[in-house]
Formats: C-alpha cells, sequence, structure tokens
C-alpha cells in the first residue's frame, strides 16, 4: 500500500498544482473521485492494464462527460505512465492537499448507534472549536464498541467507547 502512495503523490500534486492555479478545486475533487470509482471497479479494473486499451480509449472511460481539457490531459499522463490503477490514490491524497488548503480538518465519528442530527452537531461543533478549522465529519457505525463513540481526525484519536473505558480499566486493574 505504502507503494501506491508513493507512486500515487507526485500525480495528486500536480492534479492539486492545476486546480489551483485555475481556481477549481471543486471541479477536480468530482473529476478525480468519479475516475478513482471507475478504475477501482472491480470490472473495469483488470481492463486498465490489458495492451489492447489504448491511451486515447482508457481516458474516454475514465474522464466524466464535463471534464475539462487538463482533467483530460492528466488521464492520460497517468496512461501513458502506466498509473492509471493509482487513481483511487491519488484520488485520495488530492482531497487531502485540498483540505489542507481550505483548512478542513476530516473526521470520523464512530459510534455504537446511528447519532442524531443534534448530537452531530454538538460534535462538529466541539471539534471545530478543538482544532479551529471547519470539520467535515464522515460516521460509522460499529456495535462492538458497545457504547459512546470514537472520534478521529487526522493523528488525534479520542475513545470515549465503552469498549474502550473497559480496555483502559482491565490495563490498570492488570498492573
Amino acid at each position: 500500500m505504502s507503494q501506491e502512495i508513493t507512486l500515487a503523490r507526485p500525480y495528486a500534486r500536480a492534479a492539486f498544482g492545476i486546480a489551483r492555479d485555475r481556481g477549481d478545486f471543486a471541479g477536480w475533487s468530482q473529476a478525480l473521485a468519479f475516475s478513482a470509482r471507475v478504475a477501482a471497479d472491480p470490472r473495469v479494473a483488470p481492463l486498465l492494464g490489458h495492451p489492447s486499451l489504448t491511451d486515447a480509449d482508457a481516458v474516454e472511460l475514465l474522464a466524466p462527460e464535463s471534464a475539462a481539457v487538463e482533467q483530460r490531459d492528466f488521464l492520460a499522463l497517468l496512461a501513458t505512465n502506466g498509473r492509471l490503477a493509482q487513481l483511487p490514490e491519488i484520488a485520495g491524497l488530492y482531497e487531502d492537499l485540498r483540505a489542507d488548503a481550505e483548512n478542513i480538518v476530516r473526521a470520523t465519528v464512530t459510534s455504537a448507534a446511528e447519532l442524531s442530527e443534534s448530537e452531530m452537531a454538538g460534535i462538529r461543533a466541539a471539534l471545530e472549536r478543538r482544532f479551529g478549522s471547519r470539520v467535515e465529519v464522515e460516521t460509522a457505525v460499529d456495535a462492538a464498541l458497545i457504547g459512546g463513540a470514537v472520534i478521529s481526525a487526522g493523528d488525534v484519536v479520542i475513545d470515549g467507547s465503552l469498549r474502550g473505558k473497559l480496555a483502559r480499566l482491565q490495563s490498570a486493574l492488570s498492573q
């Protein structure tokens, strides 16, 4: 996995640079997300390395209809260099660069049960105060947490789950 990220990083930086120069972060996000979804599709992935798939055909397959010339050229560059399979990693790294540029923190809230809108608004507000940035929150449900939630944002993990509290209690008692 780290090799794919290493290979994808310069392409993500290049895409980010073009998007920044054009003032089109959102357009590039949409185009890269579309291309990454198509490239990751199990029916498409084996075709990307097939010798009979021309670079032009690959671009037509992976580019959204609304893709700008620069986005199509970027996909052509990836095809020429044999990097189409790295599109999911490129898209993810691009989004990280965009979030940094726009001062956005991405957080994942994993809870034992589905959280209400008011609970999510409270968590988002608390995270925005803590990080001093706008926070985009993604949610997940994991019943194994028993109760509470685990919040991860970048390098910060806040474990307020019942499972985590029990594990800390067990660790303290065994010392």
